[in-house]
């Protein structure tokens, strides 16, 4: 059978293909007394606490599990809207939410609505693969731009003009980033959505470890630049609900009413049960549980991140939110992606090679995943200590 043409242009999802492997690994003898330590996936060690798990028991029990409008709940939209207001200082109004089925279907909905067939929409090298990937399953043209320590791993205004085309469309970033757990200054992010805006395009801001802030300078959302900035968000990282599916947009209200069609059309409405849950996130317990685990896992960074840099694995800027280190293994070999297999065998430790993230130089990084435990933590130390030594 044939396969369309677009397929071309997706590449696979590596970080997918090594936590197969890692998985595969665990389970052989091999492992036997040793279990793997996976420091390879980005997801949350923590569940959703208990308000929400009550909250969706109830919902079920009630029969709440009809379709919702394709926007999703009002009310869920309105909690979402004051949590803006609480946390951040902004004044978004709820008509310019609309809550879809995770993030990663807000992004497609962004830009199915926005990319036409060859434009060119821009994104920092390295960044999350899928987000190119959803450029591309739109028949557009991601450009991936190098973007150095110096720099944060992300855009700049200045190579926003400099690169910027007859055919380029708009931006499309990511703060805190995966896989560098880096953020745009507030300062430069103006910078970047006054240039884009200036030539008429589009700014889109993956913002999904927002929540997960550890540094003031940097905690703040795309959304305080305009009205015309799409923010991408989720209950997946920092509201600790990955598999729940659950996520939202706040757009352009102006852009609403096609979001909706095609959310429409492509999925109907996110999760019932789910938005019934999330409702229960923005209750007080859940928030004081929610900035408990923020804690946590800034502990973490604050342990793993020279202790990276104290094995030769260095780590160029230090994470100010999300979960991950984006460290250079070339001190000890020139390809990650053969250094991460070799570490999965020898040390039991699965982290991800820098392949999936980008293509100037990633090649050399290695990304860890500080999701896990403490005590997790300390003993994929231990291991990669006695397979470097």
């Amino acid at each position: 059978m044939k396969l369309a043409s677009r397929l071309d242009h997706i590449e696979p999802f590596y970080v997918m293909e090594c936590a197969k492997a890692a998985a595969e690994l665990a389970r052989s003898p091999a492992c036997a007394g040793s279990p793997m330590v996976f420091l390879n996936i980005g997801e949350p060690d923590f569940t959703a606490p208990p308000r929400v798990q009550d909250a969706a028991e109830r919902a079920m029990r009630a029969g709440r599990t009809q379709y919702t409008d394709a926007t999703g709940l009002l009310s869920l939209r309105e909690r979402i809207a004051r949590w803006y207001g609480t946390r951040f200082g902004l004044d978004v109004a709820p008509q310019r939410i609309v809550v879809t089925a995770g993030a990663s279907a807000a992004l497609q909905l962004a830009c199915l609505a926005l990319v036409n067939r060859g434009d060119e929409v821009l994104l920092p090298d390295p960044s999350y693969p899928c987000n190119r990937h959803f450029v591309s399953a739109a028949d557009g043209t991601p450009v991936l731009i190098p973007a150095s320590p110096e720099e944060r791993f992300q855009l700049s205004a200045a190579k926003v003009e400099e690169t910027w085309s007859a055919r380029t469309r708009g931006v499309l970033l990511a703060s805190p980033s995966n896989p560098t757990g880096t953020s745009i200054d507030p300062v430069e992010m103006g910078r970047i959505v006054a240039a884009v805006r200036a030539r008429g395009g589009f700014t889109i801001v993956d913002e999904i470890y927002l929540g997960l802030s550890y540094d003031e300078r940097f905690g703040h959302s795309a959304l305080m630049h305009g009205d015309d900035v799409i923010s991408i968000n989720s209950f997946s990282k920092y509201f600790s609900m990955t598999g729940w599916r659950l996520g939202w947009l706040v757009l352009p209200e102006t852009m609403v009413p096609a979001i909706e069609r095609l959310a429409q059309n492509l999925y109907i409405c996110a999760s019932t049960i789910a938005q019934h849950a999330a409702l229960a996130c923005f209750e007080p317990e859940s928030i004081a549980e929610y900035e408990r685990r923020r804690g946590e896992f800034q502990a973490r960074r604050d342990y793993i991140v020279p202790a990276l840099n104290a094995l030769g694995l260095r780590v160029p800027v230090m994470p100010d939110g999300a979960f991950y280190a984006w460290a250079d293994c070339s001190a000890h070999a020139e390809s990650s992606w053969d250094f991460s297999f070799d570490l999965m065998r020898r040390a039991h430790v699965a982290l991800t090679p820098g392949r999936d993230f980008g293509l100037h130089g990633s090649e050399r990084f290695l990304r860890l995943s500080y999701a896990s435990s403490m005590e997790q933590l300390h003993l994929a130390v231990d291991r990669l200590r006695s397979a470097l030594s």
